[in-house]
């Protein structure tokens, strides 16, 4: 089979890899020069199973409803008129709901775990001769507190998560200060964390572009400048491909890989899909030897915002605004986050220039990804990861590409319709 994998970024990338073990023959499409030069390429760096809890809950229902005027808010929607986004909102609102929120973080752990261990198994296939290097650091993920109430809900959600299998362990202020010491300047503003030792961290946007060479190594073709137009019906099935260049390319199979453009590409063949754009921010700092800085990942729940360590940079980010494609950035929204870093690290001591970014991350409105067949039965999904993409990637790409190899997944996929 020929198989094109529509997006190159880090789960386009990941596609191709497991679906070319398969021993499939795999073209990637990209309008971008090269791989993970979007979504993927200043995340937050976590691998993290720890944050499996959706957006879409009733505690966060109530947060979102009161940050509708902060501009600084760590979810901000900017409400208007578009047909996308209201009923994108209104399948948010059911999602919201009790029971929604527990099976869908049923589901966002489930698929994490299987990824974690895709990952680290991964990893171990090129550690002997051509180590898989992206600075990533097995260190587990500390959530921390610095209000009661946030950390009593956090209490909450980490014995729910426990239940699914993610070992979330309460940890007192001492223990967060023994895990990670760059905190101990403001022992004082913290009331507790929660830990998780299996999870991880590392860059993604590295890792994406170092896993694409070793795919390009074992055949996987790559078109990157290339801009896919739309998608050729024949018989039920998808015939082929059209690119901005006017080519018109033929495949057996085509798998849409492509984040918050995925509907664009989808809603021509009837196939409308559930996934928004939601800007991110990032901020990556540099360090020296000086600074005081974490080692250990870190979720700052109350801000939405995750710290990670890679090499000599310190990468934080989060927050999701919902703005359609707007990618200008808010000097607003990027000033919080610094502030909140300075907050946690005042003696950070920079080594240099604070490098700013943003990006659109493809959103589901219960945070679930969607990933597997649909009506047409050489056409498959993988989107929809939103904030866990990076954690996500591996495992998706297996799943996905055992189905599209005719093998049951390990983890169970949805049809599309």
């Amino acid at each position: 089979m020929k198989i094109a994998v529509l997006g190159g970024g880090v789960i386009g990338i990941t596609t191709a890899w497991y679906l070319r073990s398969k021993g499939l023959s795999v073209t990637v499409f990209e309008r971008q020069p090269g791989a993970a030069l979007e979504t993927s390429f200043a995340n937050g760096g976590q691998i993290s199973v720890s944050h499996a809890e959706p957006w879409a809950s009733p505690t966060t229902l109530l947060k979102a409803l009161r940050w509708l005027t902060r501009e600084d808010a760590p979810l901000l929607f900017r409400l208007r008129a578009e047909r996308a986004l209201l009923s994108w909102s209104a399948r948010f609102l059911r999602e919201c709901l009790p029971w929604r929120t527990r099976t869908n973080i049923g589901r966002i752990v489930e698929l994490a775990r299987y990824s974690r261990s895709e990952l680290q198994r991964l990893r171990a296939l090129f550690a002997d001769e051509d180590p898989l290097d992206y600075q990533q650091l097995e260190r587990g993920i500390l959530h921390i507190y610095t209000d009661r109430r946030e950390y009593a809900h956090a209490m909450h959600a980490a014995t729910m998560l426990r239940a699914f299998g993610c070992d979330r362990r309460p940890v007192d202020v001492d223990a967060c200060i023994h895990i990670e010491p760059a905190l101990a300047p403001v022992r004082h503003q913290l009331v507790g964390g929660d830990f998780t030792a299996e999870d991880e961290s590392g860059d993604a946007h590295l890792f994406t572009r170092r896993l694409a060479e070793r795919c390009a190594a074992a055949g996987v073709g790559f078109r990157f400048g290339t801009t896919v137009t739309g998608l050729e019906t024949e018989g039920g099935r998808i015939a082929a491909l059209t690119t901005l260049q006017g080519e018109r390319i033929e495949a057996d199979g085509f798998v849409i890989a492509a984040g918050s453009h995925s509907p664009a590409l989808l809603a021509p063949l009837g196939i409308h899909i559930p996934v928004y754009p939601a800007k991110g921010y990032s901020a990556t700092i540099p360090l020296s030897p000086e600074s005081i800085a974490p080692h250990t990942s870190l979720t700052d729940d109350a801000h939405k915002l995750v710290f990670s360590r890679l090499g000599d940079r310190l990468r934080v980010a989060g927050t999701a605004e919902f703005d359609g494609f707007n990618l200008r950035p808010s000097p607003t929204r990027q000033a919080a986050l610094m502030r909140r870093v300075n907050a946690l690290f005042p003696a950070l001591r920079p080594a240099g220039p604070v490098a700013h970014w943003c990006g659109l991350r493809p959103v589901t409105p219960g945070s679930v990804p969607m990933i597997g067949p649909t009506r047409h039965d050489n056409l498959w999904l993988n989107t929809g990861h939103g904030t866990l993409g990076w954690t996500m990637a591996c495992g998706s790409a297996a799943a996905l590409s055992d189905l599209i190899a005719g093998i049951r997944p390990a983890v169970p996929l949805t049809p599309i319709h």
